[in-house]
């Protein structure tokens, strides 16, 4: 598996790639450093992403891997545009099943940002969020697409 990894305002990140498509977006620098078209593609919209050039990360071809229930919600949160966000029982509402279901697939969303969980808010507040640096990066990543 193809991996390429490089520096972020949220940390190191390392993206895999699978059979042409991205199935990962891991914290910290990964073992197989391979410059693939697709992984250098996605690397570049991702750094422009961080100096707040709005970019369409959904172009980007994925692969999640996760039960039929999972790939419906994560499918739902990659139509979420930029400065937007939805509620979880919007996305509950969308694909069947609960707020908390929502949550839990979210939670074990492999490709964050590409997968754009922290777009998917609490009705009080941000919620919280397992990727990164938890809530607090949640909040500074709305606030970066805030400006888009």
């Amino acid at each position: 598996m193809a991996q390429l990894s490089f520096h972020t305002p949220l940390g190191t990140i390392t993206l895999s790639e699978d059979d042409g498509h991205i199935v990962s977006l891991d914290e910290g620098w990964g073992r197989d450093q391979t410059e693939t078209p697709l992984l250098v593609k996605a690397r570049t919209l991702l750094q422009d992403y961080f100096d707040g050039v709005s970019v369409d990360l959904s172009s980007l071809p994925v692969r999640p891997y996760g039960t039929n229930y999972q790939k419906r919600v994560w499918e739902e949160v990659r139509h979420i545009p930029f400065g937007q966000t939805r509620r979880y029982g919007d996305i509950a509402h969308a694909v069947g099943g609960s707020a908390q279901s929502v949550g839990t697939a979210l939670g074990a969303n492999m490709i964050p940002l590409l997968i754009p969980c922290h777009r998917v808010v609490s009705a009080r507040g941000p919620g919280e969020y397992s990727a990164f640096g938890g809530a607090e990066d949640k909040v500074r990543l709305l606030d970066l697409e805030s400006g888009f």
